[in-house]
């Protein structure tokens, strides 16, 4: 780990951006401030609008789009301002992630700092860096159309490709602070693989939630509205009926709501399983965190549904999304190497 050192505070230092980044994303989004910038510029979009004149001409270029003429037709100017800090931070966050990601990474390749297997990881690094800045810009093109809201299947892609860029930067900077390799017991790695893409399913879930206010709806639990434990509209509001469970609000509550339930037995199970094996410590602690977070973010999506969705804790029941997936990444990573 010496050696790596730097290489490692790199990584780590990338995934707490990530993370910031995702945190100011859904208050980006639950503040419906996500299109309030209709332009992309690299370069001079870094500073927001300075002086009155270049405020007057930022919101004059957002009245041009569905957003302000379907939806935010009463706004003024102070107004405009509050929904347009939230997505120039997240813009900002997203070029300082690049400079973050790209500097150090030259800067090691040019020292000899990185290895060969480092280097081609750090590669892919990059490239789902690159990919999910050009999600982000391809995600608020689509509501800039016709809708004045985003692409549900845009927003999950974007938002996933978030979290798996963030595990898979903990993942290799796991492999630098762990380079030695065990025995591993096979049966319970891929059992925490599977949970690991059962839980990447759910956010892919959340995201289409979050994407078609989903959590605006059926504010009750454990059943849903009406106390039925499948509410009619889950499988009538979509045809075929497939679709519902992708695009249908009910439908895709529905997938998220009871989804909930198979992620925490399979970390029950988890547990239950490694109960008796003779552990690592940080096998251990990786088990131990698994359980508690998992509790407390099923906890947090039951609150979050029966208040219908309230900023704190809709970033709350992001954050313990974030937090679960770098516990269950950890944790696999324990239990393969």
């Amino acid at each position: 780990m010496k050696n790596n050192k730097y290489v490692i505070y790199w990584l780590l230092s990338g995934c707490v951006l990530i993370f910031i980044m995702v945190v100011v994303g859904g208050i980006t989004r639950l503040t419906h401030s996500g299109l309030s910038i209709s332009d992309y510029k690299l370069i001079t979009g870094t500073l927001p609008p300075m002086g009155q004149q270049e405020w007057e001409e930022a919101f004059e270029l957002y009245k041009q789009y569905p957003e302000y003429q379907k939806l935010n037709y009463h706004f003024t100017l102070e107004d405009f301002k509050s929904i347009y800090f939230w997505e120039w931070l997240h813009r900002v966050i997203g070029r300082l992630i690049g400079i973050v990601f790209i500097v150090p990474f030259l800067i090691f390749l040019i020292r000899g700092k990185l290895d060969g297997p480092t280097i081609k990881k750090c590669l892919v690094l990059l490239f789902l860096g690159g990919f999910q800045g050009f999600l982000g810009w391809y995600m608020v093109k689509s509501g800039l159309v016709d809708r004045p809201d985003v692409s549900h299947y845009r927003l999950a892609a974007h938002l996933t490709t978030a979290f798996i860029t963030f595990a898979y930067s903990l993942w290799v900077a796991l492999d630098l602070i762990y380079p030695s390799k065990k025995e591993i017991n096979k049966n319970i790695r891929n059992l925490i693989g599977f949970g690991l893409v059962v839980l990447i399913i759910q956010i892919i879930w959340g995201a289409f939630v979050a994407g078609l206010d989903a959590g605006f709806i059926h504010n009750h639990w454990p059943m849903m509205s009406e106390g039925k434990l499948i509410h009619e509209t889950v499988y009538i509001e979509q045809q075929p009926v497939i679709n519902n469970f992708i695009e249908g609000k009910s439908g895709v509550q529905f997938i998220h709501r009871y989804l909930a339930y198979i992620v925490v037995a399979i970390i029950g199970l988890i547990w239950h399983r490694t109960k008796t094996l003779n552990l690592t410590q940080m096998q251990e602690k990786g088990i131990k965190t698994l359980l508690i977070l998992v509790l407390v973010q099923f906890l947090l999506g039951v609150f979050t549904l029966i208040y219908a969705v309230p900023l704190i804790l809709g970033v709350a029941h992001q954050i313990g999304a974030f937090f679960l997936l770098a516990a269950m990444t950890f944790t696999l990573h324990r239990f393969s190497k």
